[in-house]
């Protein structure tokens, strides 16, 4: 399994933590505030990476944050869409040389849309240089970047950096700490806006609260969620599952496990996959840890039928370039595009995936939710491709 962060002693709600870091109005040597990142393209990756370099290099002996959702002018908390992406320390690995543990958390905010939420990034250095290791967009690898003020420069390394953060981010810290007052609220929160999916909570170690809910479906016997919320209400961090994600659930005396599964197929012919498994487990030190382990394995169809579902998937993407009227049947069709070019990718057609993110913002506009089943075959494929 990759680990993550494991949890602090003396717990941080991470939403206090936000609303601290932001009372900093300038982003400075420990914190960025970004109004949204997308490291699915090349530029925003690498904007991202450097990022991460420079506050790890910057603050070599604490945290250093990145709060995203957040209007630069005057610090309105916007939101952005749910992250889930837990394979963001392998990206981070595969390109920078010393990387930092680097922990990318959901935060809801009461008054934000169900949809949307704080990203907060935490990055704690492991005391040594962190450089790019390769060449990415316009940077070069070897590339060592420092915080000058409120941007990321590349500077030459100088062997005694200053330690000037410790003792802000220290009080930052103690000052979000959590209490009962703000646990109780957290609970009460969620089962009044959760209660039209049964929502539930669990005391572990009798000191972690964990509220979930979810809408219940059984497939052949077997009892799977979507719309899944589950909120781990001493730290205010969320992880969600959509109405297009089927999920297990699994509670024990120490441990909280979701499965999560890939409904997969074509022409009525689909079957449940499992992709990825996430574990929280709660240990009696007052700490735990999140881990999660990609499960997927890749299914295998017929080649020459996926040559034709390929085919007519790209001829009803040039009908959408074109601004062609659909027929009854290809409006039909049109919902599996995203599915179908994900499917044909793991099969060997290499090009499917340059096809899917061309017909991006084509799909926008459509309805029968299938740019939402696009977002989430991107965000199946960024998985694999981490892992």
């Amino acid at each position: 399994m990759i680990p993550a962060f494991a949890g602090i002693t003396d717990m941080i709600n991470k939403r206090l933590l936000i609303k601290h870091l932001l009372a900093h109005n300038d982003e400075n040597s420990f914190y960025d505030k970004k109004r949204k990142i997308d490291i699915g393209q090349k530029e925003g990756k690498a904007k991202f990476l450097k990022h991460i370099c420079a506050l790890s290099n910057s603050n070599p002996k604490n945290n250093s944050y990145i709060v995203i959702g957040v209007e630069d002018a005057d610090n309105t908390i916007v939101g952005v869409d749910f992250f889930d992406d837990s394979k963001i320390q392998n990206l981070i690995n595969a390109y920078l040389t010393n990387p930092p543990i680097v922990q990318y958390e959901n935060i809801p905010f009461p008054h934000l849309p169900d949809d949307k939420v704080v990203g907060l990034v935490t990055i704690r250095p492991i005391g040594k240089l962190t450089a790019l290791r390769k060449n990415i967009w316009k940077y070069y690898g070897g590339s060592v970047f420092f915080r000058d003020g409120s941007i990321s420069m590349p500077k030459v390394f100088e062997s005694d950096i200053k330690d000037v953060n410790s003792k802000i981010v220290e009080a930052i810290e103690k000052n979000a700490q959590n209490n009962i007052e703000h646990t109780l609220d957290g609970v009460m929160h969620f089962m009044n806006t959760r209660k039209d999916f049964n929502a539930q909570y669990k005391v572990f170690k009798e000191y972690f609260v964990v509220c979930w809910a979810g809408q219940k479906k059984i497939v052949k016997k077997e009892v799977f969620f979507s719309r899944v919320d589950i909120e781990l209400v001493n730290e205010q961090v969320r992880l969600f599952f959509s109405a297009l994600d089927e999920v297990s659930i699994k509670i024990t005396e120490n441990t909280f496990e979701i499965t999560e599964y890939v409904n997969l197929g074509y022409q009525k012919r689909f079957k449940y996959y499992p992709l990825e498994e996430t574990v929280i487990n709660f240990q009696d030190n007052a700490s735990y840890t999140i881990e999660t382990k990609l499960l997927f394995e890749p299914p295998q169809f017929n080649k020459k039928t996926l040559h034709h579902i390929y085919n007519t998937n790209n001829a009803l993407l040039e009908k959408l370039k074109k601004g062609l009227t659909l027929a009854e049947h290809e409006v039909l069709d049109l919902s599996q595009l995203p599915s179908n070019y994900l499917i044909c990718y793991l099969n060997d057609f290499e090009d499917a995936i340059d096809k899917l993110q061309d017909a991006k913002p084509y799909l926008k506009g459509q309805g029968n939710g299938v740019y939402l089943m696009y977002k989430e075959v991107m965000r199946i494929l960024r998985k694999v491709k981490y892992n």
